[in-house]
């Protein structure tokens, strides 16, 4: 598909994709990225009967940068738009965030889905992540390049072209303030996952590297009510690249959480 920019709504001080109606999902993009990366599943989703919210993380897409302060930084603007029973989607640091705001066990939230969540970093995974947290600045364009290896590997398609784009579009101090939380984070401890009461799908690539299917596996086993589902031969940008798999996957779960 395109990765064409899409029409914005100001929700809740947010720059927002707000499209369809019906039950509520709002879907949390990674570090770097912007609300775009999720274009295959607001079609799904919404083509289903969703409303679909996607908000820029705070100084990615379109969201002004207001500084966030950890975690919770991110967290709370997110949580103050739950004012209706919703699904929470997430992917890589977006699932991270989407956790976190479960396991405070909050009220509208009716199921949370993790895409390549990280928990317990090998220590070789955290040094690498770590380093080239401490390597970036706030003020120099980002360069992509090891990023979209990371990612992509060395095919070059539509999906690491608009990857390419925003990486390098992206406010330089809203990327190193958002991956160095993502870096200082080993994924929610097993005591906050046992909190999460609401029904929980944890979704990773076959072949994804660091937020492994080891982890997802690992994250399922602490919640009540938790679910695994890996995707073959898929990586961490399986949203963009395996559109069908993660939306069957999705849709299935959504449906459960929001009949």
């Amino acid at each position: 598909m395109t990765w064409t920019i899409r029409p914005r709504s100001d929700i809740g001080g947010l720059s927002a994709i707000d499209v369809a109606e019906g039950p509520l999902v709002v879907l949390l993009h990674g570090v770097g990225l912007r609300a775009e990366a999720w274009g295959a599943q607001i079609d799904a989703l919404s083509a289903a009967g969703y409303r679909v919210l996607c908000p820029d993380m705070p100084g990615h897409g379109e969201t002004l940068f207001n500084r966030p302060i950890g975690l919770k930084g991110y967290a709370d603007p997110i949580a103050a738009l739950l004012t209706e029973p919703a699904v929470l989607v997430g992917h890589s640091m977006g699932a991270l965030i989407a956790l976190d705001i479960a396991a405070s066990r909050h009220d509208q939230v009716m199921g949370v889905a993790a895409l390549n969540a990280i928990y317990r970093r090998s220590p070789e995974a955290r040094a690498a992540i770590q380093s080239r947290a401490a390597a970036l600045d706030a003020w120099s364009v980002n360069d992509p390049s090891g990023t979209l290896q990371r990612w992509f590997g060395d095919q070059a398609t539509d999906e690491r072209k608009a990857c390419s784009r925003w990486l390098t579009e992206v406010n330089p101090g809203a990327y190193k303030a958002a991956y160095t939380v993502f870096a200082e984070s080993d994924g929610l401890t097993d005591a906050q996952l046992a909190k999460i009461e609401c029904p929980a799908l944890f979704m990773t690539g076959a072949d994804e590297p660091n937020s492994t299917p080891d982890m997802s596996r690992g994250m399922a086993q602490q919640v009540s009510n938790g679910q695994v589902e890996i995707v073959p031969e898929a990586a961490h940008m399986m949203p963009m690249t395996h559109p069908a798999d993660v939306n069957s996957k999705l849709l299935e779960f959504v449906r459960r959480c929001l009949p």
